[in-house]
């Protein structure tokens, strides 16, 4: 079955092109102005903006272990709801994604139930342990994206080097959440203003630079890409700036919320703005989005990371770390970026799409002939408040509910498949 898309616009150099779209056995078969072409369906995108599928290589589904917070089919369908047509899903999972026998088993229920394209990580060490090393050929073999311990930190140096050459030899990244635990302190914010005013535990800058700072020297030495979850800190930011200039090869990624929220964002004693890394100060938060125009930051992933409401009204001491993004990353960024001149549409539309798929050396992302019609069809003039108990995944826990937003998706596709479509928002179809 082949499909057309005709009335929608494309950005070409920064600047919105008139654009048509012939699919063909799940692949772009043709891009041009117009096509003349028969096709066994066509969507009529009304003049809206058609961009590649978004790609987020950060993402937390919860399954096996975790469904009261998220399954494999309600945080595919927030993604397919948010424009991401390829996800990565973390490892830290009970079981872990750490032998053939768990990853098969992980790729038998995606293979069920993902309604986008779904690309698990194995695990670095054993049960997260980081005590031994997983079979990295074997789990590579199968099909594992890249190799993270996602959550927590991987603690001593010997352990990581020995990792990222294994990794090397294998030509898979190492992905890192990066957190010292000898200087975490038992931390529940930043420690800043905030952790002095709620009278709360901080956890400081250097818990995070001081292990990005070790692990770029160990990614030199073994000959290995390095990719750093969640950037948060100014340090963090310098050191990988550093590594960059010094020829290492290191990626790093930024989030939505530690673009556009800082520690003066958190009001009260609410764990909707619990996350980790947490909230950082200000001048942390201009590093990020200076790192992120000047190439030092090369992508931005959301880590949504949904929890249940009754674990998340325990308070910054006892709540989980973590909120959800999928669904809100692209009008939120819309809305407070590109809106507000801090960055161009091409700007953002890189940073969700082509960046982390360059990264990674995935073939998506791309809205290009012979490319997989993976696709996104975004209203920037639709604007409605966000009301998180309305969100498709099982997790609520954002922290931007009230937050009157421009952009939203309204149809995403998948291989050619139509995975979303908003229903007050129907583009025609024939």
């Amino acid at each position: 079955m082949s499909k057309k898309i005709i009335n929608a616009k494309r950005i070409v150099s920064g600047s919105y092109e008139k654009c048509e779209v012939l699919i063909s056995q799940g692949e772009i078969s043709k891009v041009a102005d117009t096509i003349d072409q028969h096709a066994d369906h066509t969507i009529d995108a009304k003049g809206l903006l058609l961009l590649p599928g978004l790609v987020d290589v950060h993402v937390h589904l919860r399954e096996p272990g975790g469904e009261a917070k998220e399954t494999i089919e309600t945080g595919t369908k927030a993604a397919a709801k948010g424009g991401f047509t390829t996800v990565c899903a973390m490892p830290n999972t009970r079981p872990v994604p750490d032998s053939p026998e768990t990853l098969t088993a992980l790729l038998e229920k995606i293979n069920l139930d993902a309604s986008v394209r779904v690309l698990p990580y194995a695990s670095i060490t054993t049960r997260q342990l980081g005590k031994e090393i997983v079979d990295m050929e074997a789990l590579s073999d199968l099909g594992a994206f890249a190799f993270t311990d996602d959550g927590v930190g991987v603690q001593t140096a010997g352990k990581m080097f020995e990792a990222m050459k294994q990794a090397s030899r294998l030509n898979k990244a190492i992905v890192a959440h990066c957190e010292d635990n000898s200087l975490v302190y038992g931390g529940v914010s930043h420690q800043g203003e905030v952790s002095e005013r709620l009278g709360l535990p901080g956890i400081p800058n250097v818990a995070e630079s001081v292990q990005i700072a070790r692990d770029v020297l160990l990614a030199e030495a073994a000959d290995c890409h390095y990719h750093v979850c969640h950037v948060s800190t100014k340090e963090s930011v310098r050191v990988i700036r550093d590594a960059k200039r010094a020829g290492i090869k290191v990626t790093a990624e930024v989030t939505p919320h530690h673009i556009l929220l800082n520690e003066t964002d958190v009001k009260e004693d609410d764990a909707l703005f619990k996350m980790n890394p947490p909230l950082r100060s200000k001048e942390d938060q201009k590093a990020l989005i200076e790192g992120l125009h000047d190439g030092t930051i090369d992508f931005i992933a959301t880590d949504h990371a949904p929890h249940t409401e009754e674990e998340k009204q325990q308070g910054f001491r006892y709540s989980p770390f973590g909120i959800t993004g999928l669904e809100t990353a692209f009008p939120l960024l819309y809305t407070h970026m590109v809106e507000t001149g801090l960055a161009t549409m091409k700007d953002l539309v890189e940073w969700l799409t082509v960046k982390p798929a360059e990264a990674f050396s995935l073939p998506y992302g791309c809205l290009e002939e012979g490319s997989p019609a993976d696709l996104t069809i975004v209203d920037l003039d639709s604007e409605k408040e966000v009301d998180r108990h309305q969100l498709v995944s099982k997790g609520k826990n954002s922290p931007f509910h009230g937050r009157n937003l421009k952009g939203w998706p309204v149809m995403t596709l998948v291989n050619g498949e139509i995975v979303f479509e908003e229903a007050k928002h129907e583009t025609a179809r024939s």
